[in-house]
């Protein structure tokens, strides 16, 4: 084993704790690069940091980055313990990672929310809990508005696969309809005001992927998926039906603006991959972290930077081959919510030219849990056609409702459109899938029905959005929907 360069005062291989403290009055606050600098480490991985969000800090370090490898998760780790727990991962120090997936205390289904940009292993974590979900009898439905190709091992392993976002709605009104048309009436003459796993009814658990392709502003079906979203967050808890949120987002206001659905959150299970640059600012407005956390970025790459003469002997090292970041997170809502983990490898290393067999292994064998019998014809006729092709019509009926709704609301504008510019803006970015040029956008706002603009009222809207959050930009001249 090789060790990494000693830390002045400090052994070989050795792990050093360091408790530091400030003064009453005061709260602490640390700079991870000046920290590494002070010890002279270049591989500023090598350090951990927690803070108790007042006067005290844990400052760790370690021989090498202790996040840099993971093992595959354990059959045991898979199934919930007393607690209704699951373990996702390890801490830098070791020690089991945890996120529920039942709280047995208060009979209650929870709400989670998982946020990560593209690479941060979102995708690897939400099948890893699906799978979970399977072992512990848990019944999945679960939307993967990627078409399917977010998680394409689940198909056949989860109770209800919806991949688009018709068929998501038409999943989200069934979960509705079954906390309150069934469920709930059921329940309340049992005289029962809590959930009991099992007793008589599985916990089902209801799962939106990419989910701010639902809900950003311009979606078609922002309005209504916000709303089901709401309602099954506020009826569900107690009658065994969980949601969970993942998603791409940088900006709250892409998971429906509401400040209900994110009052929600705040009491959910809430991980943290990988983020944008603006997420941590708005998880300490919205509440979702105590105000003065602090959170150090989580980097692509393990690879530590090092700075090489064109002078010095030798070609330089551009290998690439180097363990990166993916599935390195925060769990908010646990015990350490400022102490960074990383979740268990989850399947192949190399990508798979189809299915990843290690991922398949982890559902295991048999069928799914399917939803009780009692509940079915609250579930409807889009339960029935789930993974036939009866669900087509279904999704086109869909469709037609919201092309007669939005037709409605153009009609009650005489027929001039959105009325906001920004709210144009935003709907020409969502529709796009390429960046658009300031010219090109204008020419497509005054494309939709609306009073006509100048390119030069586009470009200061698009300043605007941009130091917002609500749009990105893309390159030189370009910009793009946050997503």
């Amino acid at each position: 084993m090789t060790i990494a360069p000693a830390v002045p005062g400090i052994p070989d291989g050795q792990i050093v704790e360091l408790k530091v403290e400030v003064p009453p009055g005061q709260v602490i606050k640390y700079d991870l690069a000046a920290l590494a600098s002070a010890f002279q480490i270049t591989d500023p991985g090598r350090i951990a940091v927690e803070t108790d969000g007042s006067r005290t800090a844990l400052v760790t370090i370690y021989p090498s980055n202790p996040l840099a490898e993971m093992p595959p998760p354990s059959l045991e780790d898979m199934l919930m313990d007393r607690y209704g727990r699951i373990v996702v991962g390890r801490y830098h120090n070791g020690r089991p990672a945890r996120r529920r997936l039942f709280d047995p205390s208060t009979g209650s289904a929870v709400r989670a929310l998982t946020f990560g940009t593209t690479g941060a292993g979102k995708s690897r974590t939400v099948q890893y809990v699906l799978a979970c979900e399977k072992r512990n009898g848990i019944v999945s439905w679960y939307g993967d508005l990627k078409g399917g190709q977010s998680a394409p091992e689940a198909r056949g392993q989860v109770d209800w696969l919806a991949t688009s976002q018709e068929e998501a709605i038409l999943m989200l009104r069934a979960a509705v309809a079954v906390a309150q048309q069934c469920r709930q009436p059921r329940y309340a003459a049992m005289g029962r005001n809590a959930f009991v796993i099992g007793d008589p009814d599985p916990l089902l658990s209801v799962r939106i992927d990419e989910a701010n392709r639902l809900l950003e502003k311009g979606a078609p079906y922002r309005e209504e998926a916000t709303y089901l979203v709401k309602e099954l967050g506020r009826t569900g808890r107690s009658v065994g039906i969980g949601e969970e949120l993942d998603a791409q987002a940088s900006h709250l206001e892409e998971l429906g603006g509401s400040d209900t659905l994110r009052a929600m959150l705040k009491e959910g299970e809430v991980t943290l991959l990988r983020w944008s640059s603006s997420m941590m600012r708005q998880l300490v407005a919205d509440g979702l972290l105590p105000a003065g956390t602090q959170l150090m970025p989580i980097p692509k790459s393990l690879k530590p930077r090092v700075l090489r003469s064109q002078f010095a002997a030798g070609a330089p090292d551009d290998d690439e081959d180097v363990c990166d970041t993916q599935g390195t997170a925060y769990l908010l809502s646990g015990p350490h919510p400022a102490s960074m983990m990383r979740h268990f490898r989850i399947g192949s290393i190399r990508p798979m030219p189809g299915l990843d067999p290690e991922i398949l292994a982890l559902y295991g064998p048999g069928d799914p849990r399917r939803l009780e019998e009692n509940s079915l014809e609250a579930a409807g006729e889009a339960y029935e056609a789930r993974g036939t092709e009866a669900m087509a019509a279904l999704c086109e009926a869909v469709r037609d409702e919201q092309q007669k709704q939005a037709a409605k609301v153009q009609a009650t504008k005489g027929g001039r459109g959105a009325q906001l510019l920004e709210d144009r803006i935003r709907i020409v970015l969502a529709a796009s899938e390429d960046p658009l040029t300031p010219d090109e956008i204008a020419a497509l706002v005054n494309a939709d029905g609306g009073a006509e603009v100048k390119v030069g009222s586009v470009r200061n809207r698009l300043g605007l959005l941009a130091d917002n959050g609500d749009i990105v930009r893309a390159g030189r001249g370009l910009y793009e929907i946050a997503r």
